[in-house]
């Protein structure tokens, strides 16, 4: 399929990003069984070319022949482990998924994790995000965490800490302004992948700061994930397109 990728809001030189903004879907395989994910990377064959790993699959049997399977047909791989350990462990672990060959990976936003993390993927492609606040949270869900600041102000805050340790990248939600904190942060080489994005008139799920794939571009994201639209679709070659397509056009 072809999209109009021009439309789309240019990117920074500094930020490793693809030209065609079909590249930058990413959709999260989000279906019990190594078999259906399969099947669904198989309907999307031709649409889309990255898929997110999460804790949906990453302990079921066959996820080592999943990786492979997506590896030799040019797939990327987001394993989204949101890994949080012992520098040494992290680092050995980040490691490991480098030489697998998978293109990002998460950990959690601790100094010591980034920090290891980054030593980790060193002279790999890998890039490592970390996770500053889930999308399933905002203020009011902090304070019940213990943090006083808002949401904006802490995702700004290990930004810089992302930055300062070696890391790549965040994960950030649509109304997060993805261009604000990259200003805020001090950083314009900092990757943004944004969760939480739906299509106009479509249910929100669990997210708290969602947004449109075009609010999300609009807004400075370099790529958008998106699963229940799609895995759960009748058509999922053609929710991904209406993704896709909404992208080209940031309002």
């Amino acid at each position: 399929m072809n999209f109009e990728a021009g439309m789309a809001q240019p990117v920074s030189c500094s930020r490793d990003i693809p030209i065609r903004i079909e590249d930058r879907l990413i959709v999260a395989l989000d279906v019990p069984s190594i078999d259906e994910a399969r099947t669904l990377v198989a309907k999307l064959d031709g649409v889309a070319s990255f898929f997110k790993i999460g804790y949906w699959l990453q302990f079921s049997a066959g996820i080592d022949g999943l990786f492979d399977y997506l590896i030799q047909r040019n797939k990327k791989i987001f394993l989204d482990t949101k890994m949080f350990d012992i520098g040494e462990t992290v680092k050995q672990g980040i490691t490991r998924i480098a030489e697998r060959g998978i293109s990002v990976v998460t950990v959690h936003s601790d100094s010591d994790v980034m920090r290891a993390a980054a030593e980790g993927k060193s002279g790999s492609d890998l890039k490592v995000l970390i996770v500053p606040v889930l999308t399933s949270r905002d203020t009011n869900s902090l304070r019940e965490l213990g943090y006083d600041g808002s949401v904006s102000e802490l995702i700004v805050e290990r930004a810089r800490a992302a930055i300062a340790c070696g890391c790549d990248g965040i994960i950030a939600a649509p109304r997060d302004n993805p261009s604000e904190i990259r200003r805020a942060a001090g950083s314009e080489r900092l990757l943004v992948v944004t969760p939480g994005v739906r299509l106009p008139g479509s249910s929100i799920d669990d997210h708290k700061r969602a947004g449109t794939p075009a609010e999300a571009i609009a807004a400075g994201a370099d790529y958008v994930i998106v699963g229940r639209p799609i895995v759960k679709s009748g058509d999922p070659a053609r929710a991904a397109a209406a993704i896709i397509e909404n992208m080209c056009n940031p309002a």
